[in-house]
């Protein structure tokens, strides 16, 4: 099998040549300190998270899992009168399971929230490899048992959670919805997969064909499945709670909206989770965006394509709520 890479979206080519000297698309392990502190992660403690004083802002620690230290939620409630239980979007970060804190991409869910009116949870979690499976889903599940019971005193609705996560931020959101329906927790309305994270195994055509290109390839999805598996990555023992592609039952999950760029490593198992969502009877929006490589809408959010995905999102959200 050949593996020519489709081609990137031309604006959204120009705007990866822009940050190719900043981000490399294979990351290795001896990497992940120095990415850890780069200037990236740094200007996120900048953000206005009010966006503009449409929010109020607090950062709370809760129970984290049994046994285990306290999570860090970020909690951004609209601000003014109260309007009546609101629904929540609980935001799980990306960052290739190495990377991260509960600031990074919530500007998402913020711009979400503020056309819908809806409470944003982002959480905090463990990373590896320092904190290895199942450290990251279980810190994410601590966190959604208490956004769960606290909603009253959040001003929002406990049945009307939708997970909320891109890349590894997806892949646990979809781990969360496996989880919470075996242990009968909390039930979210809904789960957004935005080019999620699913499958340890890396051997798709699409992890192929885009190696060495794009901001995340096959070299850099081993470096963060490693980490989070060690050597049963890849191997007969991977739990669906690490890997969501791994389940062998979708059956009973919320709606997904799931999307993914034509140009990434994620393509093929994307397509496959949300194929494999319909033929267990589930209920599943699938958008493969031509030519966007991994996580396009926000390193190029003025990009055609980019506010394409965008509008798509809230679109689903608003018909999930009926708001």
């Amino acid at each position: 099998m050949t593996h020519v890479p489709p081609p990137f979206d031309p604006e959204l080519a120009a705007a990866l040549e822009l940050i190719k000297d900043m981000i490399s698309p294979g990351l290795t392990p001896d990497e992940i300190e120095e990415v850890r502190q780069g200037p990236g992660i740094q200007m996120l403690a900048e953000l206005d998270l009010t966006m503009g004083g449409a929010f109020e802002v607090e950062d709370r620690r809760v129970p984290g899992p049994q046994g285990e230290p306290d999570i860090s939620l970020l909690i951004c409630r609209p601000a003014g009168p109260e309007a009546g239980p609101r629904p929540v979007i609980y935001h799980v970060h990306g960052g290739g399971m190495i990377i991260g804190n509960n600031r990074v991409g919530v500007d998402v869910p913020l711009a979400w929230a503020q056309a819908l009116d809806a409470v944003v949870v982002s959480v905090e979690y463990r990373l590896a490899p320092e904190h290895p499976h199942p450290a990251p889903v279980e810190d994410v599940y601590a966190g959604l048992l208490w956004t769960a019971d606290h909603a009253a005193e959040l001003g929002a609705d406990p049945e009307r959670i939708v997970l909320a996560g891109a890349s590894a931020g997806g892949g646990l959101c979809a781990a969360l919805a496996l989880l919470a329906r075996d242990r009968k927790g909390p039930q979210p309305i809904g789960q957004v997969l935005m080019c999620p994270m699913l499958d340890d195994r890396n051997d798709t055509p699409s992890s192929h064909q885009m190696a060495g290109l794009g901001v995340w390839d096959r070299t850099a999805n081993e470096t963060g499945w490693t980490a989070l598996l060690g050597s049963r990555r890849g191997g007969p023992d991977v739990s669906a709670y690490a890997a969501p592609a791994r389940a062998e039952d979708l059956t009973g999950l919320p709606p997904a909206f799931l999307d993914v760029g034509s140009a990434e490593t994620f393509r093929d198992e994307v397509v496959a989770y949300a194929s494999r969502i319909w033929q267990a009877g589930g209920v599943a929006e699938l958008h493969v965006w031509p030519g966007g490589f991994h996580g396009f809408d926000g390193f190029a959010p003025q990009a055609a394509l980019s506010q394409a995905a965008r509008g798509a999102q809230v679109a689903w959200l608003r018909r999930l709520l009926a708001v």
